[in-house]
């Protein structure tokens, strides 16, 4: 006899939040509608999904232009956390020398360092694509090299004991045990990839065709268009959550297998 469909843990996680977020939509609606707030002070969703449908062409266009800058972003922070994370494990020396510097990029805010960068770099895509990376890279360079650092000691002196290589210790011992750290970084440098895209395109201002999601919310702002700045609103959200879904999924792919905390 099968279960019913709310009894399945993995539906009620995906089934309770989009029930809450309908509840929630709906209060909105009728309570707006019944205080007859102005679209000018705050949309109603009807009003939001209205824009969505007739500015669906101009706001596709700046969406992928966001999405474009954040997944460039996040995969040359990945590439570059993670080579400078096995870097430092293979050298307290070097981890000493450059983690301050990292520290430094990490604290310091990118609406500081943006109008830097875009002066010094002449390709404005580049330059949000570094603006944007200098805020993610950060979680996986840490979570990465705690992850490699997260080895039982026995394990590591059985095997210098066998003679394995530093080659040899990196792929088969460390390497397994920093994937649970990797993934988290992973998870959380996703939204902050999209964090500084739009941060640095505020900065950066950039209109026209190449403009992005938060040109439109700037301009929407210039002209008290709420629904529309509500609506660019929308997809970054559903951006941030849509990568972060996604690499829950990669870790729950690669971990699920062996690991508790995907189990």
């Amino acid at each position: 006899m099968t279960k019913p469909l709310f009894d399945n843990p993995a539906m009620r996680r995906a089934v309770w939040p989009v029930l809450l977020g309908l509840v929630v939509i709906g209060a909105w609606e009728v309570c707006f509608r019944q205080f007859a707030v102005p679209v000018w002070l705050a949309p109603k969703p009807s009003d939001i999904a209205v824009v969505l449908y007739q500015q669906w062409p101009a706001l596709l266009g700046s969406f992928w232009v966001t999405l474009k800058v954040t997944l460039l972003a996040f995969m040359l922070a990945v590439c570059i956390g993670t080579a400078v994370a096995f870097l430092f494990v293979q050298s307290r020396v070097i981890e000493s020398c450059l983690m301050p510097w990292a520290i430094l990029f990490q604290v310091t805010p990118v609406v500081a360092i943006a109008p830097l960068v875009i002066i010094w770099i002449h390709n404005t895509t580049l330059a949000l694509v570094v603006c944007a990376m200098l805020v993610a890279v950060f979680p996986v360079l840490t979570n990465t090299t705690l992850g490699l650092r997260s080895v039982s000691p026995g394990l590591v002196n059985l095997f210098r004991i066998n003679q394995a290589t530093r080659w040899q210790e990196l792929m088969r011992l460390r390497l397994p045990a920093a994937l649970p750290h990797f993934f988290s970084g992973l998870r959380v440098a996703s939204g902050l990839a999209l964090i500084g895209a739009v941060v640095a395109e505020f900065v950066a201002g950039t209109g026209g065709t190449g403009a992005g999601l938060a040109w439109q919310i700037l301009q929407a702002g210039f002209q008290l268009n709420l629904p529309l700045m509500f609506a660019a609103l929308f997809l970054i959200t559903c951006t941030g959550l849509g990568l972060f879904c996604l690499m829950s999924l990669l870790s729950h792919y690669f971990l699920r297998h062996w690991h508790e905390s995907a189990q």
